[in-house]
């Protein structure tokens, strides 16, 4: 699972438009970031696109698939956030760019609801009452 650095720097150079898009190998693959959040994902020169429920809709239109992976001691596959970019986007910058506006867009609606957890006061811890004698 990697990313070639042919492929690397095609997706780099569609995605130009957006900014000072960045490549960093990770996982065996590579992650694409856009100020500092991470957007893509990039195993096997294939490209997976950050997705949430406000914009996963898009993907299923078109048939595409989020990655999964087996979690060890669960029977079930644990889906992940990141879905295989159409195909099609491969021979359109234009494209590329909105899907990859949209996905960067998702990293940072996450970011910020990750941000508001952490936030959150944690509750006191609770006292044990001395048992009266």
């Amino acid at each position: 699972m990697t990313m070639s650095p042919a492929f690397r720097d095609y997706l780099l150079d569609m995605l130009t438009p957006l900014g000072p898009v960045t490549a960093r190998p990770m996982f065996g693959g590579g992650g694409l970031y856009l100020d500092g959040l991470m957007f893509a994902l990039v195993f096997d020169d294939i490209l997976f696109l950050k997705a949430d429920d406000a914009s996963k809709g898009a993907f299923e239109e078109r048939g595409m698939e989020p990655i999964t992976y087996e979690r060890q001691g669960r029977d079930a596959l644990v889906e992940m956030s990141y879905w295989e970019a159409p195909p099609e986007l491969m021979d359109d910058a234009d494209e590329m760019c909105a899907w990859g506006r949209r996905a960067w867009q998702a990293a940072k609606r996450a970011s910020v609801k990750k941000k508001a957890r952490k936030a959150r006061p944690k509750a006191e811890p609770r006292r044990r009452r001395k048992a009266r004698r």
